[in-house]
């Protein structure tokens, strides 16, 4: 007899990946990513873009040769 309680989910609410809230009647996608709200789901793209600026501004200084005097 298979045992279907044994999934992926099992023991795990179902809960907003940002803010941990549950989901209404409506759900929001970014990357896979299950989000409760359209607020949530602009903050999460919003995080994103400033963690890809950082690391735009890093990598261009560390490409940068060390200035010698």
């Amino acid at each position: 007899m298979n045992n279907f309680s044994k999934g992926l989910n099992h023991g795990r609410a179902a809960r907003c990946a940002f803010c941990e809230g549950k989901f209404g009647l409506l759900r929001y996608y970014s990357w896979r990513t299950p989000l409760c709200s359209r607020t949530c789901l602009d903050r999460f793209n919003l995080r994103r873009a400033s963690d890809r600026n950082w690391l735009t501004w890093l990598r261009g200084g560390l490409d940068q040769p060390p200035s010698v005097a």
